[in-house]
């Protein structure tokens, strides 16, 4: 009897542990810690960057996500060559990385590694006059490949001895072979250099439509990151006139796919949820809600699995290829920080467009009430002024033009937060005007 009171005991603990370690993964706030034009920046971005971990840690923030290490024919860093040279980088030397990682380690943020292993930038021709040898950057031969490493149909560059490509081609570099066994290991173990040397513990998969799910997981696999979030840029469904189509379920179902068959951390930018917020804000909120009355991204899918986000250095930044509405960023993230999903926030809105008080405002209401991916949603109201909102039964938000909202909000939720064209309000014991907002 005693030793099964113990066993019980234990038992307990170790269901109260692992309780408390699924809360510490679900409740994440992600940082994009650079734009497309940070390499240009006096004094270097690691060391700018560095300055300004502890404003970044004030804003909630559990990850950091920092731009691609190595050198690179591009210098954003996304035509990647000598992977182990990390002096090469415009944005520092490879001490103020690790620097920089360690000082947003002492703040208890993890960093998050830009990997772009789709394709790569080769440094010297071969035989045939085609840039296709690749140097690794180091005295050793780890990563020296030669074109049997790339794909065969990227006839533009390889000897046709490679397989053919697991996923959507890349017309400016060279296609990486995944399915080349020196390949996978040899990736693999850079990866985990990374980590181990740098001290990176997650990774943000670039371009990851150019390889298949399941090599990304083998790579997951192969390097257990503690945090793992993909590139699936699958921009909306259109109708004829220009604007989303009402289901985007094709659009969202990709997401859910890969996050599925990767397992594991993998997650997935929720490009879906991105695309119709910035088209709902501009009087359009009703596209918030699907046709089921859950909300109409990847998060009403599989929220888990869900990061969100306003803007990057792709979208928006100086790039500008899907920007959201400028008047209206501060609704994107009224949205993002209060709902399911693990939200990011780009580095721009934070710190260039003054909006750095306000972030932080809505994030401390999600950690306040602890909102975290897989909270439970329920919209209220989803027409085209106003979309309403509560999450776990602790914060309702509203976005949208519309002022009054009737007998919307209960008296026991007061406002936490307000500004042009949103509020989140806390269940409370302030009462105050139901349905009104400040």
């Amino acid at each position: 009897m005693k030793h099964s009171s113990s066993s019980s005991l234990c038992l307990l603990f170790l269901l109260a542990l692992r309780s408390m370690a699924c809360d510490l993964v679900q409740a994440q706030v992600l940082f994009q810690g650079f734009n497309w034009e940070s390499w240009k920046t006096r004094g270097g971005w690691y060391n700018c960057l560095r300055a300004q971990v502890d404003d970044i840690a004030k804003a909630g923030v559990t990850h950091v996500w920092l731009p691609p290490p190595s050198h690179s024919v591009s210098p954003q860093g996304y035509m990647p060559g000598r992977l182990y040279d990390l002096d090469a980088s415009k944005y520092g030397t490879a001490a103020e990385l690790k620097a920089l990682v360690e000082a947003f380690h002492e703040r208890n943020i993890q960093c998050v590694a830009d990997i772009v292993i789709n394709h790569r930038c080769a440094d010297k021709k071969d035989a045939r006059g085609v840039y296709c040898v690749f140097e690794g950057g180091t005295p050793d031969g780890r990563l020296d490949w030669g074109p049997g490493m790339i794909c065969s149909d990227d006839t533009q560059y390889s000897d046709g001895t490679g397989h053919r490509d697991t996923g959507e081609g890349f017309a400016a570099a060279p296609d990486v072979d995944h399915l080349n066994a020196r390949v996978q290991r040899e990736l693999s173990e850079w990866l985990n250099w990374l980590r181990s040397d740098v001290g990176f513990d997650g990774w943000r998969l670039d371009f990851a439509k150019g390889y298949s799910a399941g090599v990304a997981k083998m790579y997951v696999e192969n390097t257990s990151p503690s945090f793992v979030v993909a590139e699936i840029w699958n921009s909306l469904s259109y109708n004829g006139d220009g604007k989303p189509a009402n289901n985007q379920d094709q659009c969202r179902q990709e997401l859910v796919n890969w996050a599925q068959a990767v397992g594991g951390p993998a997650m997935a930018f929720d490009f879906t949820t991105k695309g119709l917020l910035q088209a709902g804000v501009q009087g359009e909120l009703w596209r918030l809600r699907d046709g089921a009355g859950k909300a109409a991204g990847m998060i009403g899918w599989m929220p888990e699995k869900a990061v969100t986000f306003v803007d990057n250095h792709d979208t928006g930044s100086t790039q500008k290829l899907w920007p959201f509405p400028s008047d209206k960023v501060i609704q994107g993230y009224a949205y993002i920080l209060t709902h399911p999903g693990v939200p990011c926030i780009f580095y721009d809105h934070m710190f260039d467009w003054n909006l750095k008080q306000e972030i932080e405002t809505l994030s401390a209401i999600r950690a306040r009430n602890g909102i975290h991916a897989g909270s439970k949603l329920r919209i209220l109201v989803a027409d085209a002024d106003a979309y309403v909102a509560v999450v776990d039964e602790k914060v309702m938000v509203k976005i949208g033009t519309r002022y009054d909202l009737g007998n919307v909000v209960p008296s026991d939720f007061h406002p936490a937060a307000h500004g042009k064209d949103y509020c989140v309000w806390e269940k409370g014991s302030l009462r105050v005007p139901a349905g009104r907002h400040l």
